[in-house]
């Protein structure tokens, strides 16, 4: 970079400081999106380290996965609450690639996740999408993609239906909510493949449970998911 642009950099920057998303506080140089000080406590899961954990059976007798995991445990009032509203409602779309090269980082170290074939992130519905101009799992999805080399691929599980929110819903209720919303456009792809399940945040499972049995019905050989985030 050569020194007006840095110059120019500086001064902009001083102007208009960016800011951790996860605590507010001023970033400084080096730091991107959360401050280093965050990246140390932030509540981590470790999900991946083990296959009995609260997300994994919150899918046992409802969905066969190969593996589960969320990087944070979700709690109202915290910094992973604040990443995920930072994510999803602000347009901050770098926190979810971030989030994304966290998970695919933590996954290196789970040999299950480094066999999967592809990478599908849970759609929007094109409306949504197009109100918010981004869709924050596709976000997630790519930072996974850059660490464990694998394909996005979008457009081929589509959401034909945009349901209300589901946050005041019961787990009964969400799923009955997500009861014929998605479908594949190229189901035979899929066959005999293992997919990587991406989501913003486990909370019921339904919207996930709902994406997983559309893809297992198209001959799926492997399904696992992975998400930013598990509500507790």
């Amino acid at each position: 970079m050569s020194l007006i642009k840095q110059l120019t950099a500086d001064f902009f920057h001083l102007l208009f400081p960016e800011c951790c998303n996860a605590c507010g506080t001023r970033l400084f140089y080096g730091e991107k999106c959360i401050c280093i000080r965050c990246l140390y406590d932030l509540p981590y899961t470790d999900f991946h380290l083990y296959p009995d954990h609260p997300a994994a059976k919150l899918f046992w007798g409802r969905l066969p996965c190969q593996e589960v995991m969320a990087l944070l445990y979700f709690k109202k009032g915290t910094k992973a609450q604040n990443l995920i509203h930072q994510l999803k409602y602000k347009g901050q779309i770098d926190v979810g690639f971030m989030l994304g090269l966290m998970i695919g980082e933590k996954l290196l170290s789970n040999p299950s996740y480094q066999k999967a074939d592809l990478i599908i992130p849970v759609p929007l519905h094109r409306k949504k999408e197009n109100s918010r101009g981004y869709n924050q799992s596709k976000s997630i999805a790519d930072g996974i993609a850059k660490i464990l080399q694998l394909p996005v691929v979008t457009g081929l599980l589509i959401r034909q239906t945009d349901t209300f929110t589901q946050t005041k819903k019961s787990r009964y209720s969400r799923f009955e909510n997500m009861h014929s919303v998605f479908k594949l456009s190229k189901p035979h792809i899929l066959k005999n493949q293992h997919v990587l399940l991406i989501d913003d945040v486990i909370t019921t499972g339904a919207t996930l449970e709902a994406c997983g049995k559309i893809l297992l019905d198209s001959g799926l050989n492997k399904l696992s998911i992975a998400a930013a985030a598990y509500a507790e």
